[in-house]
């Protein structure tokens, strides 16, 4: 990686240490008035440019200090986030789009979209709490079968940065006991250590529209939704998942 200051704004570019510098302005900057001057000097005449067309696999919006802002990447180059300062380790390609930084450098949210499957596809729009994971969203999310669950979406996250929740959630996954494994999954669910589905205002794979709330330990308590015959319904749960009361009520 090289820094570049040109005109007082800073240029990070991946090249080798041995580029010449006019070919650094001209080929990788198109800074094409930078020209030989008896094969030694050159000279820069603007830095503005107009583009009808441009073709990259991904861009980097930073402010003048150099500080990353946001990254507008295909899905081999995509940036894999930081939260609390630290680069998130990831096993898996994340999908193309925009990822947005904070003034402190961490991720906070993005639009990203990619494939579902063989025949299905998403889309995603989302917001993340400090130096933590998604907190609200707009999704479209598509199956093979052509199913899908559209709408907003609120979570609940830990009061925790990111990366002191990635190490309790291994500690987690790391235990070989299925029964002790699960006893500790309830127990970070009961401390509201795990991040929590509060809401969904959309339709789901079912075709029905809804709003679906839930409580802190993602327990769904109500439901008002139009169901796919039409008929419109209310449902109140408690924290088992059993109805207590629905509108209208059942005939007799």
């Amino acid at each position: 990686m090289i820094l570049l200051n040109i005109n007082d704004y800073e240029h990070k570019l991946d090249i080798p240490s041995d580029t010449h510098l006019l070919w650094v302005l001209r080929d990788h900057l198109n800074l094409k008035g930078a020209k030989f001057g008896c094969g030694i000097a050159v000279t820069i005449k603007s830095q503005n440019f107009d583009f009808k067309e441009i073709s990259v696999e991904r861009i980097n919006v930073v402010e003048k200090n150099g500080q990353l802002k946001m990254v507008i990447s295909n899905k081999e180059r995509q940036h894999p986030g930081i939260v609390n300062g630290k680069v998130i380790e990831r096993d898996y390609p994340r999908p193309p789009g925009i990822i947005f930084f904070n003034q402190w450098g961490d991720e906070m949210g993005g639009l990203v979209y990619g494939e579902n499957g063989e025949n299905g596809h998403f889309g995603s729009l989302t917001w993340d709490k400090v130096k933590g994971d998604q907190t609200i969203g707009f999704r479209y999310i598509e199956n093979e079968n052509g199913k899908s669950l559209n709408g907003l979406q609120i979570w609940q996250q830990p009061n925790i940065p990111g990366d002191i929740l990635k190490l309790k959630l291994d500690s987690v996954r790391n235990i070989k006991d299925e029964a002790l494994r699960k006893k500790a999954v309830e127990e970070l669910r009961n401390s509201n250590l795990l991040t929590t589905p509060r809401l969904f205002l959309g339709k789901s794979r079912n075709d029905a529209v809804m709003l679906e709330l839930l409580d802190l330990k993602g327990n769904t308590r109500l439901v008002i939704k139009v169901d796919t015959g039409g008929a419109p319904k209310i449902l109140f749960y408690d924290e088992s998942g059993n109805v207590t009361y629905k509108l209208p009520k059942e005939k007799m």
